[in-house]
């Protein structure tokens, strides 16, 4: 299930890292917001997944809460999945 959640973890970063400096700029320099609505969407269902697998996993990984806490806040900024990643993930 690590595994998984490692998986998820680097897509849930590519896609918040294609929404900041693709598809907002697409959105809000070119005027072309179709880029936004469908990576968007992909994000979000994504950071969902994150979410999800970090609740399961800090009952059957035994995590204590302040690690739950820093990998799930760790979802918010761009490159913070890359991070949990390295730190945590790498073994998995």
């Amino acid at each position: 299930m690590l595994k998984v959640f490692k998986i998820v973890a680097i897509i849930e970063g590519i896609s918040a890292l294609l929404l900041f400096f693709f598809a907002m700029p697409m959105k809000y320099i070119f005027d072309n917001p179709i880029f936004v609505k469908h990576i968007g969407m992909a994000h979000g269902v994504f950071f969902t997944v994150y979410i999800i697998f970090a609740s399961v996993l800090k009952f059957t990984q035994k995590w204590n809460f302040l690690k739950y806490l820093e990998i799930c806040l760790a979802s918010i900024p761009p490159f913070g999945t890359f991070y949990i990643e390295k730190k945590y993930l790498r073994h998995a």
